[in-house]
C-alpha cells in the first residue's frame, strides 16, 4: 500500500485538490488532480491523473453536492474507485490568514481552529471556506491528520517596520499591521530559483503574483522583505474583483455620505472593483485583452500602472533590483502584460527579448540586461504538500 497526501484548497464555491504520491526517497508525485466547482449554483467534478487523463467529468443537481461536506464525500468516492493501492496519510490545506503568531505549517488542533476562526473578518473570501474544508474532512475522516499551510506565514520574515502602520502603538499591539498574502506562492518560487535561474536565487528580487488575486514579493536571499498586501488581501495591486491600495478616506466617504452599510462596501470592495468593475465587462484578463472596449483598455492600463509603480517602491525596500521574476495565472500565461510591465521597467534596468517573452521564457530578459526578466510557474499545492509531508514525518 503506497502512502499518498491530499492537498486541498477551498475556495467560496469551489475546492481544488490534489494528491502526492510520497516515494520513499525523492520528490513527491502528483497522481490526481481536480476540483469541484459551482458549489450551491451547479455543481460539477473535473478530475485527471498525473498524466493528464482525464479520471472524472460529472454533473450533479444543485442540491445533490451543496458544501465543502458533501464535495469532500464525493472526492473520497473517487479516489476509492480509481485510485487503488493508495493510502492517504494526512491532509494539507492552505489556510490564507494565520495572523501574527503562526509563522510555520502547523497541526490542526480544537485550539488551533479557534485561533484561526478569529481571522475570519480579515479574509472573509477565503478563511471561511478554508476552516469548512477541514471541518469537512474531520467529519469524513476523523483519524487523518490536518495541516493548515499559511498564505501569510513567508512574510513573517520582514523586520518590524515593514509591518507597521502609522496608528497608535496599541492598534499593532492588538494585531492591526501588515501581514502580506500569496506566501505559499512566493516560498515555492524561492525554493525553485536556485535551480531555474541560479544567477538570481540570492540576490535582490521583486516576484509578481498576478492572478484574479494579484500581489508582489520583495525578497532578498530567498526571503521575504517586503509585501505590497497588508492587513487584508484588499490592498496594493489592483486586482480581478478588488481595488488594491486607495486612500482610506474612500471608506469614510462611502459610510458618511453616500450610506453605503459596512456589509455593502464589504461586498463592494471584495466582489464588484478591480478589473471587473472598472472595465464593466469581467474579471478575466484574456477577456480584456481580447475587447476593443475603451473601459476595458482603461482596466488593463491601471493594472499594469499598479504594477510598474509597487516595483518602483520595492525595489527602493530592496536598495536596488537584480530581477524581477512574473508568476501566477496572468504572469504566467500573458506575454502581453509581461511586456507592458517590462516596458514600465525600462528605467530599472530591465530589456524585454520580445521572442523569449512570445515563447514563455523562463528568461524573458536579453543577455546585456542590467536587470533580468523571468517567468517561473507556481505550484502552491507542491509546496503544502512538501509542508504537510515534513511535519508528519513521511
Amino acid at each position: 500500500m503506497a502512502n499518498a497526501i491530499l492537498v486541498i484548497n477551498a475556495g467560496s464555491s469551489s475546492l481544488k485538490f490534489s494528491v502526492f504520491g510520497i516515494p520513499r526517497a525523492g520528490e513527491l508525485r502528483m497522481l490526481v488532480v481536480g476540483q469541484v466547482e459551482g458549489l450551491g449554483t451547479a455543481p460539477r467534478l473535473k478530475a485527471k491523473n498525473g498524466e493528464g487523463t482525464i479520471l472524472a467529468d460529472v454533473r450533479w443537481a444543485t442540491a445533490e453536492v451543496a458544501n465543502h461536506a458533501q464535495a469532500l464525500q464525493e472526492i473520497a468516492a473517487l479516489l476509492r474507485s480509481r485510485s487503488e493501492g493508495l493510502e492517504l496519510v494526512g491532509v494539507g490545506h492552505r489556510v490564507v490568514h494565520g495572523g501574527a503568531d503562526y509563522s510555520a505549517p502547523l497541526l490542526i488542533t480544537a485550539p488551533a481552529m479557534e485561533n484561526l476562526a478569529a481571522f475570519v473578518p480579515l479574509a472573509p473570501l477565503h478563511q471561511p471556506h478554508n476552516l469548512a474544508a477541514i471541518r469537512a474532512v474531520q467529519e469524513v475522516r476523523p483519524d487523518l491528520p490536518q495541516v493548515a499551510c499559511f498564505d501569510t506565514a513567508f512574510h513573517r520574515t520582514q523586520e518590524m517596520v515593514a509591518d507597521l502602520y502609522g496608528l497608535p502603538y496599541e492598534y499593532y499591539e492588538r494585531g492591526i499591521r501588515r501581514y502580506g498574502f500569496h506566501g505559499l506562492s512566493y516560498e515555492y518560487i524561492a525554493a525553485t530559483l536556485p535551480s531555474v535561474a541560479p544567477e538570481i536565487a540570492n540576490g535582490r528580487v521583486v516576484v509578481a503574483h498576478l492572478g484574479s488575486g494579484a500581489s508582489m514579493c520583495a525578497m532578498r536571499d530567498g526571503r521575504s522583505v517586503g509585501s505590497s498586501m497588508g492587513f487584508t488581501a484588499l490592498d496594493g495591486l489592483m486586482m480581478g474583483t478588488r481595488p488594491g491600495n486607495m486612500d482610506p478616506g474612500i471608506v469614510l466617504y462611502l459610510l458618511q455620505q453616500e450610506g453605503l452599510s459596512a456589509k455593502q462596501i464589504e461586498d463592494l470592495l471584495y466582489k464588484r472593483s478591480g478589473l471587473l468593475g472598472l472595465s464593466g465587462i469581467g474579471n478575466d484578463m484574456r477577456v480584456l485583452l481580447a475587447s476593443d472596449a475603451p473601459r476595458a483598455r482603461l482596466a488593463i492600463d491601471l493594472f499594469v500602472y499598479r504594477i510598474s509603480r509597487e516595483l518602483g517602491a520595492l525595489a527602493a525596500v530592496l536598495g536596488g533590483l537584480d530581477a524581477l521574476v512574473f508568476t501566477a495565472g496572468i504572469g504566467e500565461n500573458s506575454a502581453r502584460i509581461r511586456q507592458l510591465v517590462c516596458e514600465k521597467a525600462r528605467w530599472l534596468g530591465v530589456e524585454l527579448d520580445e521572442a523569449a517573452n512570445e515563447q514563455g521564457g523562463p528568461r524573458l530578459s536579453g543577455v546585456g540586461s542590467r536587470v533580468s526578466a523571468w517567468v517561473v510557474p507556481t505550484n502552491e499545492e507542491l509546496m503544502i504538500a512538501r509542508h504537510t509531508r515534513t511535519l508528519l514525518g513521511r
